[in-house]
């Protein structure tokens, strides 16, 4: 460490070259980790399920709607401990800019099926009591400046007209993959309100034994194989990976940027240390002369290139750890969970050692093996 001082007055010479080249790094390893991280949101999201949870959608499509009478049927299947339904809403509020996920569900079946949407014991009674009640995420009170006790207004798009919903629980998810800014309501209300005979969008199913998975899930497709709204059934998880792949290979095009601007950025990053190696050829060469051995001189350049590329490490990669933590990002409901995870860390943390040992190792070859003799010619 004795040499530390001389290495930063060598980096502080140019300080506008060390701050942009640096400035350059932690932008490069920042935008790595951002890329990466929304495809490892997005792997967790597909992820996503409990082993003893089915879901049950029409054959055709999930845009077509199932019958209620299914309901009674499906619990009825031996394996089945419980059932519920749920339906995509598409409301929307305000100018619409803001987007966050509606559904109608049923309500006391549904809380039960997923006990990772915390509410707490009186928030759930209220909703349980009130036909045009609703919970929703706390981000939505932040976002909108809602309370408890609120009636809010959406504009359906899906089904048409004014909504107003009074606002009696407010639910933390446990788990962060699950949106904390939807809007849930009761399906009994949507039913009511469009005056038509009971559908679902889709079922749940609570299943007692996860390895009887598959099986349950063909007794459920056999039963309405024949019905005019045949059924697909399958794991939580692979309902939830069908999603995932709506957005295609996302990881492929993430992955592919992200290392694309690393490789820019390494050019920049070499090319300034070529630069600062080229301007001080007399120097090294004053150096070797008072005794400076070739490997210390090849040590104090690569200390060099790695205190820029640690120094925009840990600006890049801890500034999107910290940045996305504190903002609580999640692109609009699209990407809960949102955060820079270990993994993409330690990966980011592997491309600056790279990006040390691409930029640094050149120059500090050249001063290493530079003869003195040649190198005392550049001494004014």
């Amino acid at each position: 460490m004795r040499y530390l001082p001389l290495v930063l007055a060598n980096l502080g010479r140019h300080k506008r070259r060390t701050f942009l080249t640096t400035a350059s790094v932690a932008l490069a390893l920042f935008l790595f980790a951002s890329l990466r991280t929304v495809v490892t949101t997005i792997a967790a999201g597909a992820q996503f399920g409990s082993a003893r949870r089915l879901v049950a959608t029409n054959a055709t499509g999930i845009v077509f709607p199932l019958p209620l009478a299914y309901a009674g049927r499906l619990r009825a299947l031996p394996g089945v401990q419980a059932v519920s339904w749920a339906n995509w809403f598409g409301g929307r509020y305000g100018d619409g800019k803001r987007f966050f996920a509606t559904f109608a569900v049923d309500p006391a079946s549904y809380l039960d099926m997923y006990p990772e949407i915390v509410l707490p014991a009186d928030q759930r009674d209220a909703f349980l009591r009130e036909r045009s009640a609703a919970i929703v995420g706390r981000r939505l009170l932040d976002v909108f400046g809602w309370h408890l006790g609120q009636d809010v207004t959406l504009q359906g798009t899906i089904f048409s007209g004014d909504w107003t919903f009074t606002i009696r629980g407010v639910y933390t998810p446990s788990d962060p993959v699950i949106n904390d800014d939807m809007l849930i309501f009761r399906h009994d209300y949507l039913d009511e309100r469009m005056n038509r005979a009971g559908f679902a969008g889709w079922y749940i199913l609570r299943i007692d034994d996860p390895n009887n998975a598959a099986g349950i899930a063909k007794l459920v497709d056999d039963q309405f194989r024949n019905s005019s709204a045949p059924t697909k059934t399958g794991t939580e998880q692979a309902f939830n990976a069908s999603f995932a792949t709506m957005w295609g290979n996302v990881s492929l095009l993430m992955n592919t940027i992200g290392m694309a601007v690393v490789f820019a950025i390494l050019l920049v990053t070499a090319n300034a240390m070529m630069m600062s190696a080229r301007e001080r050829t007399g120097e090294v060469a004053v150096l070797k002369t008072i005794g400076f051995s070739d490997w210390r001189l090849f040590g104090l350049v690569m200390l060099e290139a790695g205190l820029i590329t640690l120094t925009g490490a840990v600006l890049g990669l801890g500034g999107a750890k910290l940045l996305y933590r504190a903002t609580n990002f999640n692109a609009a409901g699209f990407l809960p969970g949102f955060d820079v995870d270990g993994t993409t860390l330690a990966v980011g943390g592997a491309i600056a050692l790279l990006l040390m040992l691409a930029s640094g190792l050149v120059p500090a070859v050249r001063a290493a093996r530079l003869p003195v003799v040649q190198a005392l010619r550049h001494v004014e």
